[in-house]
């Protein structure tokens, strides 16, 4: 149900509509005064969902933000804010080794297929299945602006000490990028 407040303010609209004016209605159609009341408090409740909805920042939207701004750091070719987001050391290391052979021209998030918030551990953790379009040429030389879209798998965390930051503490612990349809490809990470 929270999800559902703060992530579809719409959807709450509409029912909290027709709620309202079925219960303005049943005041027309019997004459009880409290169902015209509870009918102008419900109607009231409209534009206090989209407020609150407006307002307040799920877990999925924090990682949705965190997503976006990354692909911004990986077009601008900065990669030290765009490893920023990665908790994990050996993962890390392995994004610094990847990213710099590359000089990237765009970075798109093309869609994000699930977020999907694991429940029940400590810390939190969250799965992203996502494709990224990406222009890029090689920095050895060897190819000249080629446009790639992939399959981004992510695993994140949510560490407290990084609650200041963008992302609202969510960290990167572990990425798998290939090729959206079949097998791995040459540029494919290998699961470790």
């Amino acid at each position: 149900m929270m999800r559902l407040i703060a992530e579809s303010p719409l959807i709450v609209a509409v029912v909290l509509g027709v709620l309202a004016a079925a219960l303005i209605y049943g005041w027309l159609q019997t004459g009880r005064k409290p169902l015209a009341i509870i009918g102008l408090i419900v109607a009231c409740l409209i534009p206090i969902a989209w407020i609150v909805s407006e307002n307040w920042v799920t877990d999925r939207e924090q990682i949705e933000q965190l997503i976006y701004q990354t692909a911004d750091a990986v077009e601008a070719n900065d990669y030290e804010r765009a490893v920023a987001v990665i908790g994990d050391e050996a993962t890390r290391q392995q994004a610094l080794n990847e990213l710099p052979q590359w000089e990237f021209s765009q970075a798109d998030v093309g869609r994000i297929q699930s977020i999907r918030l694991i429940d029940d551990t400590l810390p939190m953790q969250a799965d992203v299945d996502m494709t990224v379009k990406v222009e890029v040429s090689s920095k050895r030389g060897g190819l000249q602006q080629l446009r790639v879209p992939r399959r981004l798998l992510l695993t994140l965390e949510k560490r407290a000490d990084n609650a200041d930051q963008v992302g609202g503490g969510w960290v990167v612990t572990k990425y798998e990028h290939m090729s959206i349809v079949g097998g791995p490809d040459n540029f494919s990470t290998q699961p470790k």
